[in-house]
């Protein structure tokens, strides 16, 4: 049976503006994503005085609540943007999730609060993978990871949004005020997403035969896990993606707890220098990864991934043993700088390496493991291991907790480097079977 597909533009009739347009309007959708995502992390300290959580609860409502119905969904919603108009998708996602984060706002005790962001995970879920697809379509793949790259500055800038905007209502109102602001002014976007952005014709690889039945979510499955440097990929983003939700979800509460920093402080000195730093590692190693491959081939990206994750890597540690804000800060800064370049290369790499009628179905499966291991248990892990530490460490049990989880860094850094190597053997066989396909 024949896919139906909605109307699209053709990528040779679709205008560099329209491609810039739509290029822009994904990022801002993803900055709101993690704007309303992340801005909890702020308001942890003030949530668990008021509604008087303990940190395994705060940990659920970051972690496991959120992304279990987040990832989950985001695979039949992947199914469906394969098939059908893509812009509308993300459209209704947006306005369904910043309700639900508004909505955050009205929670009275913990089971309100949980049902609200399970209600934004629900939401959340129909953004990425159509994204995904949609700027595959419009940029090939010498350009795709800088193009993805670009995109996945919605996930730095957001996050530090999220913790400006949080912090100054959070201190100068209240945390309800916080949530009901930073989640109504999405309902406007995604009318705008709706009548300005494009949705772009499906184009395979060159050289790639099209697929003209629509797999199922099965063959999904088997087919990115049937590929070696697909399987390395997702493994390293996995674990990276754990340790950065981990600590971008609770560094915030770090700060305040051991360094006696306010939300004000943290909003208005520490976000801000952080956003430059991931800014300038998600647009510089977006950069270099699409040079790298022009002159190494497609396994740089990962081996340059590798690279910076360990340089970063002493920094990170030093970030939870330095004993001064200013120091911490300033170290955590360098970190962040190196270890914030690896979702455009890796998100560019699975798009390339996916069947043309499997590139939506990839990206949530990929995205299924990331946030069911990376953000469910991240986060999650930090409360457990906080409370659990609390006895003996009393308020640094949350720098015990968190250094724990970035000493898993040389995992992450291990699983790049295996995914270049099959990188390596898979496209040193690539030539003869494209070859045998094009005799055929």
């Amino acid at each position: 049976m024949t896919t139906a597909q909605a109307p699209a533009q053709g990528v040779d009739t679709v205008s560099p503006r329209a491609r810039r347009v739509t290029l822009i309007l994904l990022t801002v959708t993803y900055f709101f994503s993690y704007m309303d995502r992340q801005i909890l992390a702020i308001l942890l300290e003030d949530i668990k005085a008021d509604l008087l959580l303990n940190d395994t609860q705060l940990g659920l409502l970051s972690g496991l609540a959120f992304a279990l119905f987040y990832a989950t969904l985001g695979i039949p919603v992947a199914a469906l943007a394969d098939r059908m108009n893509r812009v509308n998708i993300i459209s209704i996602a947006l306005a369904l999730w910043s309700g639900m984060t508004a909505a955050c706002g009205l929670a009275q005790n913990f089971v309100h609060l949980l049902l609200a962001r399970i209600g934004v995970g629900i939401g959340e879920a129909g953004s990425s993978p159509p994204s995904h697809s949609i700027i595959a379509d419009l940029y090939p793949a010498e350009k795709r990871a800088l193009a993805l790259s670009i995109y996945s500055l919605g996930v730095t800038l957001g996050a530090a949004a999220g913790q400006i905007f949080g912090g100054n209502l959070t201190y100068f109102f209240d945390w309800r005020v916080a949530f009901i602001a930073i989640g109504l002014p999405g309902v406007i976007l995604a009318v705008i997403v709706k009548l300005f952005a494009t949705e772009p014709m499906r184009r395979a690889e060159p050289g790639a035969v099209e697929e003209t039945q629509t797999p199922s979510i099965r063959a999904g499955f088997r087919s990115i896990f049937g590929n070696p440097a697909a399987v390395w990929l997702v493994a390293g983003v996995t674990i990276t993606s754990m340790i950065g939700y981990a600590l971008t979800g609770w560094t915030p509460a770090y700060l305040i707890r051991s360094f006696g920093l306010n939300t004000l402080q943290v909003g208005n000195i520490v976000a801000p220098l952080l956003a430059i730093a991931g800014v300038a590692s998600g647009l510089g190693s977006g950069w270099l990864a699409n040079r790298l491959s022009e002159k190494y081939g497609l396994k740089a990206q990962p081996l340059m991934v590798a690279a910076l994750k360990t340089i970063a890597l002493p920094f990170l540690i030093w970030f939870y043993v330095a004993d001064s804000a200013p120091l911490a800060v300033g170290v955590y800064f360098i970190a962040v700088l190196f270890q914030s370049c690896y979702l455009g290369p890796t998100f560019a790499l699975i798009q390339t390496l996916a069947p043309l009628r499997m590139r939506a179905v990839w990206a949530a499966i990929t995205l299924l493991v990331i946030n069911l291991i990376g953000l469910g248990l991240g986060p999650t892990m930090v409360g457990v291991l906080s409370d659990y530490f609390a006895p003996e460490y009393g308020q640094e049990s949350l720098r015990q907790a968190l250094f724990v989880i970035a000493c898993a860094t040389p995992v992450a850094i291990f699983c790049y480097w295996r995914a270049a190597k099959c990188l390596e053997k898979q496209l040193a066989h690539r030539p003869a079977a494209e070859a045998g396909a094009t005799s055929a």
